[in-house]
């Protein structure tokens, strides 16, 4: 009997935990990549064959600065690196190191990616991880509005119409009264958005979900029917100017990392400050303890004297007016004009983000930053002229989304009371 009583607890006690279990997976994985890399980038070009990256772009102090590998030998270094990580994630004694050996193995693997797609020519590494960091700011304002509202336990899918409306107003408003009253436009346009989904998630109790897809759907609509009615007849209307570069001081004539990080405009600077900003604010001050109550137990957030709605209602129109100053970014910053469904489901795409960065104001920044490469990736092969057909270059982010949604990356917990409305007693 007491063979048989002790039976279950020992297979309790040898049974793979979840960690352990997804550690096997990426193991596996890794060792896959590595035998792809050996195969395809490695024996799939001739023996001899170079890469060059160039480390420059023009205008800059020091021109000129190359980093020539042999194609070949690069790809079977990286084969082997990956298929080490692979064994030592295997062995499943590190689990808490799986997400590092698995980011290091991405980012090998890109690397002999880029090698073998500029085998015998040159690409300009230095620019694609410039247009990295440019493409990955409208990805983390979006993902930074999502989690601004679900902080406190509000979900916002209407990202996506806050990011199409606030572009759309701002060219307008841009134009017309130049591209600095357009940029209030836009965000005074996403707070007031959020204001409209505050309004249907807490004082109405609207399905959270619901809510944000009509909002989608209303913004896709409108601004589609005024580009076409409006814009298309009064051209000087979508026109509004652009934000330019400012170099800052010193910092901008830094070799290489100087024009990858210092030679932007106002919304890649803000962006970077934004997120140093709240995540202080979240973990550091009054406000964000008050937030993050709010978003796991709203209850007991109340019995302490915290006003549970006064709070979801500010933090979700905060996160409309982060919403308008992406959409500006679009239209002021990037394409300096509006175009139907500018967007392109990038609101989608931060919301992502915003599950990859597991609601962290800095991991949303490293997965707007892995959005961003995966944006540029496709840009930059398709200039390269890659066998790759170009449909597929363009699901390049969004597979990638799909990658991270589908919990490759680790299973993310989000706020406790994360769309649940709150009745106060």
């Amino acid at each position: 009997m007491t063979a048989v009583a002790n039976q279950p607890e020992a297979e309790v006690k040898t049974r793979a935990t979840p960690e352990q279990r997804r550690a096997t997976v990426i193991g596996v994985v890794l060792i896959l990549l590595g035998v792809f890399v050996f195969w395809a980038f490695g024996l799939g070009v001739e023996s001899g064959s170079t890469s060059t990256f160039n480390l420059s772009l023009p205008g800059e102090r020091f021109t000129g600065l190359t980093w020539e590998v042999n194609s070949q030998w690069l790809a079977f270094v990286v084969a082997a690196i990956l298929a080490f990580l692979g064994g030592w994630v295997l062995r499943r004694s590190h689990v808490h190191w799986t997400n590092l050996a698995l980011a290091i193995g991405l980012g090998l693997f890109a690397l002999a990616f880029l090698t073998w797609a500029a085998s015998d020519g040159s690409f300009n590494l230095t620019g694609m991880i410039r247009s990295t960091v440019i493409l990955s700011v409208p990805v983390t304002l979006g993902a930074l509005t999502g989690l601004m509202c679900e902080r406190v336990a509000v979900i916002n899918i209407a990202i996506e119409g806050q990011l199409l409306t606030s572009a759309f107003v701002g060219t307008i408003v841009g134009s017309a009264f130049g591209i600095w009253v357009g940029l209030i436009g836009a965000m005074l346009t996403g707070a007031l958005l959020g204001a409209v989904l505050a309004v249907l998630a807490i004082r109405f109790r609207i399905d959270q979900i619901i809510a944000g897809v009509v909002i989608n759907i209303f913004a896709l609509g409108l601004t589609s029917f005024l580009a076409r009615r409006v814009l298309a007849d009064a051209q000087d209307l979508n026109a509004p100017g652009r934000f330019t570069p400012f170099k800052i001081p010193f910092l901008g004539d830094i070799p290489i990392v100087g024009q990858i990080f210092f030679n932007h405009n106002l919304f890649v600077y803000a962006t970077f400050i934004l997120v140093i900003v709240l995540h202080f604010g979240l973990f550091y001050t009054r406000w964000g303890l008050r937030s993050r109550s709010v978003g796991e137990h709203p209850e007991a957030a109340d019995t302490v004297g915290i006003n549970v709605y006064r709070t979801r209602y500010r933090n979700v129109i905060l996160g409309g007016l982060i919403a308008g100053f992406g959409g500006a970014f679009l239209t002021l910053a990037q394409v300096s004009r509006f175009e139907e469904n500018l967007t392109a489901g990038i609101g989608f795409i931060g919301l992502a983000a915003m599950i990859f960065g597991r609601w962290m104001p800095l991991g949303v920044l490293g997965a707007g930053l892995v959005f961003g490469f995966a944006r540029a990736l496709q840009q930059k092969l398709g200039v390269l002229g890659t066998p790759i057909p170009s449909e597929f270059l363009s699901m390049t982010p969004y597979i990638v989304t799909i990658i991270v949604v589908a919990g490759v990356v680790g299973r993310a917990r989000p706020p406790a009371a994360d769309g649940q409305p709150y009745i106060k007693d």
